[in-house]
């Protein structure tokens, strides 16, 4: 026989055992949609990751404190009050980097009017939008003098905004004097919106001068965190050895002794993060590859019901002239085909998950071409290794047995 008339018996025998045959590939299409779906959400999650990160700061270096010991067990890391506004000073004179903001953090309970909300307060100094890449929408951000003379200005996100003021007429926050911890300050900007970096969201934040934070409100004379950007992606590392370099220096720290802080760059926090996404893609794939392999354990026993039910169909044909490497094809092709189907099924179904997801599930899904040829290659291949013995035990089968059979 030739191969299309393979194809063509292949498709009569499907049709034949209609109910029967979609049973059989149950497990296959699930398992291609599966695997299609959960790359396309580790994609996606991966790829939202790096633009949330990316949104952090344009070549960023995060210097937080270190861990405090006591009897041998960690205390956990920034537990140590190490670093302070002349820290960020000296590192802002070094030339691998091009702006300096330290940071403080804490609650803020901000009134105005009848109307009060809680959102988490920062204070900083003018680099920030330069540092942290963030954009004022309205109004302006704060000035070096604002922040040397201790005034009492904010800068809120628009979540603040929205929560304070969309229900009053729309009224403009800027110009707004609003109590902050029971300490009046005046709203003179209001960022442009930046969405959410892991479980931190940027719009749902006031932040003010840090001088008056740390003097007026927060009392503390040290600095939580210290943002750094480098000149360049270029000069990363040699802006990390700087800041580590000076940061011993001004703690008078022994050549032996081990760093008080802690120097974080953007990258180990994309790679650290994309590694936990592919590990999380890999396991949740693999889990799903499990019904691939279920699927072709089914192939291979209605392939094996399929050689019991046409025993004297075979023993015919080879009485009348077939080879066994033409039954041997034959099942094997039905076998693949089977497969096929199931694949390609698989595959709609697999993307149209993705895409369901992407718009009502509230997920970043990004579909590629490679899992898609993955998974139906890895159809055809199952078709194969699962239809292999049903047609080899066909094909072996004795003319004068096939045809004495009931």
């Amino acid at each position: 026989m030739s191969f299309v008339e393979c194809i063509r018996i292949s498709f009569r025998s499907i049709r034949a055992n209609g109910l029967r045959s979609i049973l059989t590939m149950l497990g296959i299409i699930i398992g291609v949609a599966a695997v299609i779906a959960m790359v396309a959400i580790g994609e996606g999650t991966s790829s939202s990751v790096a633009s949330q990160i990316n949104g952090l700061g344009s070549n960023l270096l995060i210097v937080s404190p270190g861990q405090a010991t006591q009897g041998r067990v960690s205390l956990g890391a920034g537990s140590l009050n190490t670093l302070t506004l002349a820290d960020a000073e000296a590192i802002e004179q070094k030339e691998s980097v091009s702006g300096v903001a330290p940071s403080v953090n804490g609650r803020g309970q901000i009134v105005w009017g009848s109307n009060n909300y809680s959102s988490s307060l920062e204070g900083t100094t003018a680099a920030f939008p330069q540092v942290r890449n963030a954009q004022v929408e309205r109004g302006r951000f704060f000035s070096n003098f604002e922040v040397k003379q201790q005034f009492n200005v904010a800068v809120i996100g628009t979540e603040v905004a929205n929560n304070l003021f969309s229900n009053n007429n729309n009224t403009n926050p800027i110009g707004q004097t609003v109590q902050i911890n029971k300490i009046p300050f005046t709203i003179i900007g209001v960022l442009k919106s930046q969405g959410s970096s892991g479980m931190t969201n940027n719009d749902d934040r006031i932040i003010i001068p840090i001088t008056t934070a740390m003097n007026r409100l927060t009392g503390g004379k040290n600095v939580g965190t210290i943002y750094v950007s480098a000149m360049s992606s270029d000069q990363m590392e040699q802006a990390q050895q700087d800041i580590q370099s000076t940061l011993r220096s001004k703690h008078n720290l022994r050549p032996q002794a081990a760093d008080d802080f802690r120097i974080t760059s953007q990258t180990d926090i994309l790679s650290t993060a994309q590694e936990v996404s592919s590990s999380m893609t890999a396991l949740l794939s693999g889990i799903a590859a499990i019904s691939l392999i279920v699927g072709g354990i089914g192939v291979m026993n209605i392939m094996l019901v399929s050689v019991t039910e046409r025993t004297r169909e075979i023993g015919i044909r080879k009485a009348i002239g077939a080879k066994r490497g033409d039954i041997l094809r034959q099942f094997l092709i039905e076998a693949v085909t089977l497969s096929l189907i199931g694949g390609i099924v698989g595959i709609v179904l697999g993307v149209g998950a993705a895409l369901a997801i992407s718009k009502f599930g509230g997920m970043t899904t990004a579909i590629s071409i490679s899992p898609i040829l993955y998974a139906f290659l890895t159809s055809s291949l199952v078709g194969v290794v699962f239809g292999v013995y049903p047609a080899r035990k066909a094909a072996q089968l004795r003319p004068i047995d096939a045809l004495r059979y009931e």
